[in-house]
């Protein structure tokens, strides 16, 4: 394998491999600091020996074990953590009886945990409610994803520093609330679980429909958070809402490459070639939502589906239509209604507004969405603007549409999006 080979292996391996090595080193150093710096050293010997001795047979057991010893080494070196390491001797010899164990039996031990606990630890402290969104979001992306600063700041445009900013401070909010390496317990659960939530859905907005920049999308995102979010299923599976997301951003990640147009222009959903979505996704999708409405009814009936579960049944929606004309419209605004009641928002407002505008007449949403003009947290949301304009025209009020089009072109940070909003309004009436 040629060098260049190696290392695209590496970095394969540690994309997958990263989140279970911090979350293992956290569990025993109780320092997260310290366990990604440890990891980021095996993943540096890696790219030192690999090259030369070849890729080991089992690449993510290499680079556990070269972090264990670095583990030992640090512990030994240093003197740290003392006290846990009593306490860790006592419980371990307490189940060994007469054994007496050396310290890199003590490491392994503690290490022999089942993988997925620490994973969801992990995902747990690098969400915690405790940090911004963004620091959450690079975070989660630095620990679970296993992406490098640069990447981080390619994913969010913005620059180097401010990511290593946002992380350093994470960590040092983190060490200074003393945010224990554990899963919730049951009276912070659903809380702590939505933070989880949010930020991974936040990932795969952001790939989506990136809110700036050159590019109307960034796959590689939806693909991180899809993965993530797979992994929160697989470890939390008796949470509906997890698969309520996981349903979500399948469906909506199953339209991904009929988005684009081949020089990268946008194409709106009712536009979309729907031959180009993607079955199998649509085929996981519908599958995770039928396990999130089954937990939903065992665990409350009167409930139902939460926020992400009724966004994937909007999603199914448009995923079972094979024609833009086969909608059907009426059950989305009835999901809308449904969702506004259980998570309102002036965001999902102007969404049903859409909805009933399709199902009942562009002047049905067009109430709704010039109701909207006074909330002050769409002030700056160039969407309103743009479903006003799309409105405006079905009724005929061109002036008007052509208006909300460039205002929505302007406020934009999307150089895409833009051309296509000040396009529509160059065509309104033509």
């Amino acid at each position: 394998m040629t060098d260049s080979g190696t290392h695209r292996t590496i970095e394969a391996v540690w994309r997958i491999e990263s989140g279970r090595i911090i979350g293992g080193l956290t569990r025993v150093l109780r320092d997260l600091g310290l366990a990604e710096e440890l990891a980021q050293d095996a993943l540096v010997a890696a790219l030192e020996q690999w090259p030369e001795q070849g890729v080991p047979d089992n690449p993510g057991a290499w680079l556990m074990a070269t972090a264990k010893h670095r583990a030992i080494d640090v512990i030994r070196r240093k003197a740290l953590h003392e006290r846990r390491q009593d306490e860790l001797t006592y419980a371990i010899e307490s189940q060994l009886q007469d054994a007496t164990p050396t310290m890199e039996d003590l490491i392994e031990t503690a290490f022999d945990e089942p993988i997925g606990d620490d994973l969801l630890r992990l995902m747990f402290v690098a969400c915690h409610p405790v940090l911004s969104r963004e620091a959450r979001a690079a975070l989660t992306l630095r620990l679970l994803g296993g992406l490098s600063t640069q990447e981080i700041a390619r994913a969010f445009l913005v620059t180097e520093a401010t990511v290593a900013q946002r992380i350093v401070r994470a960590k040092r909010t983190l060490a200074e609330a003393q945010v224990p390496f554990e899963v919730p317990p049951a009276s912070e659960l659903v809380a702590r679980l939505d933070s989880v939530l949010e930020v991974i859905y936040l990932l795969f907005n952001e790939g989506y429909s990136a809110t700036a920049g050159q590019d109307w999308m960034r796959p590689d995102l939806c693909e991180e958070a899809l993965r993530l979010g797979r992994i929160l299923a697989e470890l939390a599976h008796d949470e509906p809402e997890v698969h309520g997301l996981v349903a979500l951003m399948e469906i909506q990640a199953s339209r991904l490459r009929a988005r684009t147009a081949p020089d990268g222009e946008p194409i709106l959903l009712l536009d979309q070639d729907r031959a180009r979505w993607d079955r199998l996704l649509i085929q996981r999708g519908l599958a995770a939502l039928a396990r999130a409405q089954t937990l939903a009814a065992e665990a409350n009936s009167s409930r139902g589906l939460g926020p992400y579960g009724l966004q994937a049944a909007i999603a199914a929606c448009h995923a079972r239509a094979h024609t833009a004309a086969e909608t059907d419209w009426p059950r989305i605004a009835a999901l809308y209604d449904a969702l506004a009641e259980v998570a309102p928002s002036p965001v999902v407002e102007l969404n049903r507004a859409v909805a009933l505008a399709m199902a009942f007449g562009p002047a049905a949403g067009l109430e709704i969405a010039d109701a909207l003009l006074a909330d002050p947290q769409l002030r700056e949301y160039h969407l309103l603007p743009s479903v006003r304009g799309d409105l405006l025209l079905r009724i005929g009020r061109l002036e008007e549409a052509r208006a909300e089009f460039k205002r929505a072109a302007a406020m934009t940070g999307n150089d895409r999006e833009r051309a296509l909003l000040l396009k529509r309004a160059a065509s309104a009436g033509h």
